[in-house]
C-alpha cells in the first residue's frame, strides 16, 4: 500500500514569512512526513489516534503553541499555530483538527477569559499533555448557535448543576478539559449563556455516542451528557451571562484555523496529483504532459494560492490586533470549497486508483466534505460576509 507523505511541490512562494516562521512551518512540515503519515491510514481505519502520536505533538509543543511560557507553553503567534494546522492537515485532516480545537478553541478562550489562579491551572494542564474540548453544540443549535437547551442551575454555595447533552464535540474521547456553554437564565434568551470549565472526571459528566463519520475518522466526535453534574463556581470562565461572547469571539477565530486545515488538505491533495500525473504513463507518455492535466493543475494550483492569501491575511490581521471578522469568514468559506474541489479533481486524476482506499487522495475527498459544515456552514459565513460588506 502506497505511504500517505506530505506535499513535495507546494504550489507558492512564502516569501512573506519570517525566518522564524518558515523554521517553524518546516519542522512541522517533516514530523507530519516522518510521524503522521505512516499512521494516518490506519488511524483512519480504527477511527482513533494514536496514543504515542498524542505524546509527540505535546512534546514538540504543538498542542500549546499559545500558551505563555510560564504556564510550560510555547509563547508562539496565533499565526504560528494557523501554519501548524496547515502542515498538518496536509498529511491528516483528523490530526489537524485535534491541534486546531486545542490552539484555536481552548487555548485562545482561557487566554482571553480565563482568571489568573485559571490559567495557572489549566493552561498548564494543556501544556503538559491535557487535551481540551469545546462543547457549544446541541441537537437544537447548529448554526442557531444560542439555541441551547443544557442548563446550568446555581445553588446556594455559588457552585451550578449542569444538566443536559451536547453533540458533536471534537476531541471528546482524548480530552481532559471542557469548556462547556449552558443557559442560567433561558428568559434573558443569549445573555443567559454561560461558560464553565469541565474536567472529565467530574460526577456527572459521561461520554455518550461516538459518532461514526464520512471523513476525519480519527478525530472523535461524541456526545457529552451532563446529569446533576455539579461544577464549581470558581469553574466559570468569564462572568455568568458572558459565555455568549466568548464563544462568538473564540469561535471568529476558530475559523481561521478550519480555513488553515482546509487549505492544507487541498495542498497535499494537490501534491499527489501532481506526483500521480507524473508517474501515470497512457499513450506511452505521463500524463501531466497533456495540456489537459496541466491546465487542470494550473488551476488548482492557483485557487489553493489564492485561499492560502486569505487565511494567512485574516491570522495575521488577528495577531496586529486588527478586525478581522470578515476576513476569517472569507477564508474559511473560500478555503473549505477549494478543498472539496481539489480533492475531488485528485480523485480523477487518479482515475479509478482514485476511487479506492489503497490510495491517499480517497481519504482526503470524503475528509474536505465537512469543511463547509463545522464551525459555521457556508451559508452562516455569506451571511457574514454580505452582513459586513453590502
Amino acid at each position: 500500500m502506497p505511504a500517505i507523505t506530505t506535499q513535495q511541490n507546494t504550489p507558492a512562494a512564502l516569501t512573506h514569512l519570517t525566518e522564524d516562521e518558515r523554521l517553524f512551518r518546516d519542522t512541522v512540515r517533516q514530523f507530519a512526513a516522518n510521524e503522521i503519515a505512516p499512521l494516518a491510514r490506519h488511524m483512519d481505519e480504527t477511527q482513533q489516534m494514536d496514543p504515542k502520536l498524542l505524546k509527540q505533538l505535546h512534546s514538540l509543543g504543538l498542542m500549546s503553541i499559545e500558551i505563555p511560557d510560564q504556564y510550560g507553553g510555547s509563547a508562539g503567534t496565533f499565526f504560528e499555530a494557523i501554519l501548524a494546522v496547515e502542515e498538518i492537515s496536509a498529511v491528516d485532516p483528523a490530526v489537524g483538527v485535534l491541534v486546531d480545537v486545542q490552539n484555536t478553541l481552548v487555548i485562545n478562550a482561557l487566554n482571553r477569559w480565563a482568571n489568573d489562579d485559571q490559567k495557572k491551572n489549566y493552561l498548564t494542564k494543556l501544556a503538559g499533555g491535557t487535551i481540551g474540548a469545546y462543547a457549544l453544540s446541541e441537537a437544537a443549535s447548529g448554526s442557531d448557535a444560542f439555541a441551547l437547551e443544557t442548563r446550568a442551575t446555581r445553588l446556594d454555595t455559588g457552585d451550578y448543576v449542569l444538566n443536559g447533552q451536547k453533540l458533536w464535540i471534537t476531541n471528546a474521547k482524548e480530552a481532559g478539559l471542557f469548556i462547556v456553554f449552558a443557559t442560567i437564565d433561558r428568559a434573558a434568551g443569549y445573555k443567559g449563556i454561560t461558560a464553565f470549565l469541565v474536567e472529565k472526571d467530574t460526577p456527572g459528566f459521561t461520554l455518550g455516542k461516538k459518532e461514526d463519520k464520512l471523513g476525519i475518522r480519527a478525530s472523535s466526535t461524541c456526545e457529552l451528557v451532563f446529569r446533576d453534574c455539579r461544577v464549581p463556581a470558581a469553574n466559570v470562565l468569564g462572568e455568568p451571562g458572558r459565555g455568549y461572547k466568548i464563544a462568538i469571539e473564540t469561535l471568529n477565530e476558530g475559523r481561521i484555523g478550519i480555513g488553515a486545515q482546509m487549505l492544507g488538505l487541498a495542498e497535499g491533495a494537490w501534491g499527489h496529483a501532481v506526483r500521480w500525473a507524473k508517474q501515470r504513463k497512457q499513450f506511452g507518455k505521463p500524463i501531466v504532459d497533456f495540456q489537459a492535466m496541466q491546465f487542470q493543475l494550473a488551476e488548482m494550483a492557483t485557487q489553493i494560492e489564492a485561499a492560502r492569501l486569505l487565511v494567512y491575511n485574516a491570522a495575521r490581521l488577528k495577531d496586529a490586533g486588527h478586525d478581522f471578522l470578515k476576513e476569517a469568514a472569507m477564508a474559511k468559506y473560500f478555503a473549505s470549497h477549494v478543498a472539496e474541489k481539489v480533492a475531488s479533481l485528485a480523485v480523477e486524476v487518479y482515475g479509478g486508483s482514485g476511487f479506492v482506499k489503497d490510495y491517499p487522495v480517497e481519504k482526503l475527498y470524503r475528509d474536505a466534505k465537512i469543511g463547509k459544515i463545522y464551525e459555521g456552514t457556508s451559508f452562516m459565513q455569506l451571511a457574514t460576509i454580505a452582513k459586513l460588506t453590502l
